[in-house]
């Protein structure tokens, strides 16, 4: 097992009952390289279950909606006031207007939040590196400055749609995804909700980006996995997989 990918949450705009909004930790063991992509409500709780949150080395928020960030400032809450942070501030990485939305962003008079984390706004097409690993962004169809993330490891790359619409394709991340972690929000039936991929869509996209397997989240609680399962599926033409809180993948 060279790296590892644990959902902690994947409701789609808002979370369902005992649900948790979006937000996923990556692990790579071979370098012990822990990293949050994405931060939703609900997710702090779940990643403190798999990681010590003194252990990680970066954050990635894809966009400003918070059900994609908001748990940062639980985050450095208990940085402040129980983790007893005694290292250096953790690297955030996230585009432009997503600072501006958290407490611990611009709203930090003291410098207290400055303590606990450094920010770093990010663009499309930029490419760097956390440790060993390399990461690579690309500019989605969602309202609000949203980017996919492409992560490489020894062995391995995951690709992240973050959220978007149809105008965007997995293709953008580059080839040889052996695992994409795609938005399925709705179904066919409900294709052209603004910013947002159907399920179908979703399962069309992997394919033409030929990636190896998919993994299909941030669905509409009102929305059955069943249903969204089987749309993607028969537009990607292999198994696909529905993001569940707590269920993690080796990529």
């Amino acid at each position: 097992m060279s790296a590892t990918l644990t959902v902690l949450g994947c409701d789609g705009s808002h979370a369902g009952a005992g649900g948790a909004g979006s937000g996923y930790l990556v692990r790579d063991w071979s370098s012990g390289t822990a990293l949050w992509l994405d931060a939703g409500p609900g997710t702090f709780a779940a990643l403190q279950q798999y990681c010590d949150p003194r252990r990680l080395h970066a954050v990635v928020l894809t966009h400003r909606h918070r059900d994609h960030c908001s748990d940062l400032d639980g985050f450095v809450a208990a940085a402040r006031w129980t983790l007893g942070w005694r290292r250096d501030p953790l690297p955030v990485l996230a585009p432009a207007g997503v600072r501006e939305q958290l407490a611990c962003g611009d709203d930090d008079p003291d410098g207290e939040a400055a303590a606990v984390v450094a920010w770093h706004e990010v663009g499309d097409g930029q490419q760097l590196r956390i440790g060993p690993l390399g990461l690579r962004f690309s500019r989605t169809d969602h309202g609000p400055d949203t980017l996919a993330t492409r992560l490489d490891g020894e062995g391995w790359a995951l690709g992240y749609s973050a959220d978007s619409g149809p105008g965007w394709s997995l293709r953008s991340l580059g080839p040889d995804l052996d695992l994409a972690l795609c938005e399925a929000t709705v179904t066919a039936d409900h294709e052209g909700v603004p910013g947002h991929m159907s399920a179908r869509q979703a399962g069309a996209t992997a394919r033409d980006a030929r990636a190896r397997r998919l993994v299909v989240t941030h669905r509409w609680p009102a929305v059955t996995a069943a249903a969204v399962r089987q749309e993607a599926e028969a537009a990607f033409g292999a198994p696909v997989t529905t993001a569940v809180a707590g269920h993690g993948y080796t990529l």
